[in-house]
């Protein structure tokens, strides 16, 4: 496993900062993979609980109701006729891993694979400028 101290030195600040950006970046395309599994979980509760009102709608004697409810709404899709999980599935197959494979493209040819560069120098300069070793496990 790669230690604080196997950044390449020779990396420019503003590449140190690029790769850090990216990094921060593909964080938050996650959370937003993250946000977009919610959606299709709410969604998909969502949709059961509206079947459950088709029952109680018939059940109440407005077949017609019922019936378009059935017949339109709950078989149509979230967004063109696409129901959530393709959506994310179309998302996780597409731009989530064309971008997660393209910012490791940029670290491997940078920093030969790693990640977290900034956060890295950071736990160097933390380590090296405590005045005891207190913060190693045991």
């Amino acid at each position: 496993m790669p230690h604080a101290g196997d950044i390449d030195e020779d990396i420019s600040e503003a590449e140190r900062q690029a790769l850090h950006e990216f990094q921060v970046g593909i964080e938050y395309v996650y959370r937003g993979y993250g946000a977009l599994l919610d959606f299709h979980h709410h969604l998909g509760h969502a949709m059961d609980r509206m079947a459950d009102a088709e029952d109680h709608l018939r059940a109440a004697g407005h077949e017609e109701l019922a019936d378009e409810l059935r017949d339109r709404h709950l078989p149509s899709g979230a967004l063109d006729d696409r129901w959530s999980y393709e959506i994310v599935g179309d998302f996780r197959r597409s731009f989530l891993q064309e971008i997660t494979d393209y910012e490791a493209t940029v670290r491997d040819e940078l920093v030969d694979g790693l990640d977290h560069v900034t956060e890295r120098r950071q736990q160097t300069e933390w380590r090296e400028r405590a005045e005891s070793d207190a913060w190693k496990s045991e």
